[in-house]
């Protein structure tokens, strides 16, 4: 689905507040769009104050403090290893750089590209340097088993290490080390209580497929709609033809909307704020008015508020996250990484109530 311009605008945000500071041409790559629109989209953000404009350059808001030289009192360096171009995860990163840097420690942002395994040789080649002393990591993990390919090297490594919005599942490797993560399950029960509580009966989720995120989601959605005896029919779909774990093989599904006429389906959780602002206009090209006949829940809420109707949203504490992510670290650094129990951390999201979901009519 084509990202709506407000969407990619949050995402200039994201990455500037998450870096600092970041050339125009260097965003225009990172969001795949031509320069001339990434740097509109910066002058947008500065006149709505925003983010600073520079030379070429868009700067955060939020005040950088320089690097502190590694070996001197307070010179801790901590890398952050998370995906490329992943929207989501660049407020977790916004969160851990605030609470770092407020510590006074050195943070690195490695951005891993888009392929299977890309995090074992950038962690490799970090730790080679000698200066790094802690790791804030996200792994892509796009299927099962590449999480349970990561499992050992991660957890061979010997220095203190906390996974951002990652959970070791049971039995891994992984276990005996720090984790924070949002409660999905929580959040899509929310959702569908939500939906249920207004006289919904049949629930459609539509969620990628390709993350652990999107995992916990399905699985969740599951759960949730089985523990309610209300629940008539529950169906689960993917978001996008792309949004498999192996995106060369689409299936050959009807569209999302053609799916709600054809299931009855009055309420659709939405994995995403952008696939459900576009599921809202397919549906009004459908004939199906949003909340009348159909309600409608985003999972992410980013940019959820600004669509018409503004979307009930699920949103993920993200900054929350990386915040508390980054204190874990700081006290496995302060403490030594073998000492206290390992912790696992779930942070609760919370429900935003909006126009897009409303009662059943009867």
């Amino acid at each position: 689905m084509r990202e709506s311009g407000a969407g990619r605008r949050q995402r200039v945000l994201a990455v500037v507040e998450a870096r600092g500071e970041v050339r125009v041409t260097e965003l225009a790559a990172e969001l795949e769009v031509s320069v001339i629109t990434a740097r509109r989209d910066v002058e947008g953000l500065a006149r709505e104050g925003r983010l600073r404009r520079g030379h070429g350059v868009a700067r955060s808001l939020v005040p950088v403090r320089p690097p502190p030289v590694p070996g001197e009192r307070g010179g801790d360096v901590v890398a952050l290893v998370v995906p490329e171009r992943h929207a989501y995860l660049n407020e977790v990163v916004h969160g851990a750089r605030a609470a770092l840097e407020e510590a006074g420690v050195q943070i690195v942002l490695h951005p891993a590209p888009q392929v299977a395994g890309a995090e074992q040789p950038i962690v490799d080649r970090v730790l080679a340097g000698g200066d790094v002393r802690g790791l804030l990591i996200a792994p892509r993990w796009r299927t099962a088993a590449a999480q349970d390919t990561d499992d050992c090297w991660l957890a061979g490594l010997e220095i203190p290490l906390v996974l951002m919005e990652r959970r070791p599942r049971p039995g891994s490797a992984l276990r005996g080390r720090d984790s924070v993560c949002t409660d999905h399950g929580y959040g899509v029960d929310l959702a569908v209580e939500h939906l249920v509580a207004l006289g919904h009966r049949r629930l459609v989720l539509a969620a990628r497929d390709d993350s652990p995120t999107a995992r916990a989601l399905r699985a969740a959605f599951a759960e949730a709609c089985a523990a309610r005896p209300e629940v008539a029919a529950a169906t689960i779909v993917l978001s996008a033809p792309d949004a498999g774990a192996d995106p060369a093989v689409a299936p050959d599904e009807p569209s999302l909307a053609d799916l709600v006429c054809e299931r009855g389906a009055t309420g659709v959780v939405m994995h995403g704020d952008i696939d459900a602002l576009m599921l809202v206009r397919q549906l009004a090209e459908a004939g199906i008015a949003v909340p009348r006949d159909c309600s409608v829940v985003a999972y992410d809420d980013v940019v959820a508020a600004l669509g018409s109707p503004p979307l009930t949203a699920v949103a993920p504490a993200k900054a929350e996250v990386g915040r508390l992510a980054a204190g874990l670290l700081l006290e496995r650094l302060a403490r030594g990484p073998a000492v206290g129990q390992p912790r696992r951390v779930a942070v609760l999201p919370e429900l935003k109530i909006r126009a897009s979901t409303a009662r059943v009519s009867v």
